[in-house]
């Protein structure tokens, strides 16, 4: 049993850091779903 089963995400990655792509991949194999994912530029 995973923290993330059953669970829906919201992914919100940074441009210069880790992009939201890559988050969305980790979650996909823990069991979450993910309804929202995307890289900004926080400057």
């Amino acid at each position: 049993m995973s923290l993330f089963d059953d669970k829906k995400i919201i992914i919100i990655g940074d441009r210069d850091g880790i992009p939201g792509p890559a988050i969305e991949e980790c979650i996909k194999t823990t069991g979450g779903e993910v309804v929202f994912s995307s890289t900004e530029c926080f400057v």
